[in-house]
Formats: C-alpha cells, structure tokens, sequence
C-alpha cells in the first residue's frame, strides 16, 4: 500500500507513462505532422522514462531528454542521445541549441511554469517550434484526484475544474489546470507566434482494454467534436509555437 510520503510525491510529480499506446501514438502524429522531428535536434523537457523520445528517436538520432527525477532520468538514457537530471526552470543547454522543444502534460506539475516555457522558448533556435500539451481547465473531470480530508485520492474527479479558484486549489494544490486564456497570459512577452491552438479528447486506451467496442464509439463521437467549439471541453489543449528572433523589451532573458 502507498504511504502518505509517496502518495504526496506522486501528486506532486505526477507520474510518467509506462506503456506506449494508442493515444500517445496520436498526439506524438500531431507533433510530427505541425513540427516535423526528422533529422533535427529535439528536446523534451520533462521526458519521464523516455516514451516520446523513443518515438522522436524513429525520426532523429538527435534527441535530448530533461527529467527532474533521477530514476526515471536513468530509464531514458536508453532513448535519447543526450540526457541529463534537471528542472524546467533551469535548462541546461546553450540559447538556440533545439529545432524542436517539447513538454507532454508536464508545465501543470513545475514550480514555475512561465520560467519553464521560458527557458524551453530561450533554447529553441529562431524558427524552430515548441510543442505543449497541458491539462484544460474545461474538462470535466479532474484526472489528477483531488487532496480531501488530509490525503490525495486519485481517479477522475468531476466538476472539480468548474469550481472557483480558491476551491478548486484547495482541493488541486498539486497541479494546474490552463484555459486559452492562461495559455495566452503565460506566453505574453516571449518572442514566439502561435501555430496551432486547439483542445483534444483522450485516447481511451485504458477503456479500450477492457471495452473497445464503448472506447471506438467514444472516439469516433469526441474526435468528431474536435472539429467543432465543443473541443473547449476536451482533455487536453495542444498548441505549437514558433520562435521568433529575440526577446522583447518587456521580457528580458531569462
């Protein structure tokens, strides 16, 4: 059974994917098809044990890897050519090393996420692209488990985002959830243009194990409804950036 100690450590952290799926194998088409990997160096910042960087690695030999956490750091090395111990909000790499910066589901769990995006703009070489997936605040369940009555309890938790914000952090301390509008506040002043902005559904891929026949409908109707506003209440937003030459006066390097 998980102590106390460890269940806070997994809230704070989250906790990395394990098994390469259906539904990662869909986001990870999206990076490729709007910030094309091939040949170029790729950096995924909080890479966990290494899941999309053996995917970039099907299309670079470039690829580069962030964690915070040693043992997980230790799993990736096997995946990317590069791979180091550190946080988001202090990356160890020289100005406009990377063609391509990514974070998967990862700025909601840094203790300063406008630092984090940052320093992933700060190493992205002018006209290279950083690609983010972060939770929607518009989703309408919190799939992080809320704190109640002195611990965390995991597991999809609904309505809990709706809530006003002194609430919603009362019962969310560990983690962020964005709106368009916090997306847009977090990337003012920093010199990039927005490529792509968009929400999606999830894959269902734990569903599916069980009834794939529910999880296809499930597709079928939610990925229908990317293409409509009704994507506002998706799982995750997915936007892509464009670095653009220099920092603006109002935000001065990092």
């Amino acid at each position: 059974m998980e102590t106390p100690s460890e269940a806070d450590w997994r809230a704070e952290r989250g906790v990395p994917s394990l098994a390469w799926r259906a539904g990662q194998e869909r986001r990870f088409q999206m990076v490729c098809h709007h910030a094309d990997p091939t040949g170029k160096r790729v950096l995924d910042v909080g890479c966990g044990v290494g899941m999309y960087l053996a995917a970039f690695r099907r299309h670079t030999p470039h690829a580069f890897g962030v964690e915070v956490e040693r043992e997980w750091a230790c799993q990736a090395q096997a995946c990317a050519a590069g791979m180091v111990q550190a946080v988001g909000e202090a990356l160890p790499f020289a100005d406009r090393s990377f063609d391509l910066t990514f974070s998967h589901e990862v700025l909601e769990h840094v203790a300063d996420d406008r630092a984090t995006l940052a320093e992933m703009v700060r190493v992205t070489r002018p006209g290279g692209r950083i690609v983010l997936f972060v939770p929607n605040r518009l989703y309408p369940f919190e799939t992080h488990g809320v704190f109640w009555r002195g611990r965390y309890r995991f597991g999809n938790i609904p309505l809990v985002n709706y809530l006003p914000d002194p609430l919603r952090n009362r019962l969310v301390p560990h983690v962020r959830a964005y709106t368009a509008g916090t997306l847009r506040r977090l990337s003012r002043g920093l010199p990039v243009r927005v490529v792509v902005r968009t929400v999606i559904f999830p894959g269902y891929d734990r569903l599916a194990r069980r009834w794939p026949a529910l999880a296809r409908l499930l597709q079928a109707i939610t990925y229908a409804l990317e293409r409509t506003p009704l994507r506002a209440f998706g799982l995750s937003h997915f936007w892509v950036l464009e670095r653009e030459s220099e920092f603006t006066p109002e935000s001065p390097h990092p």
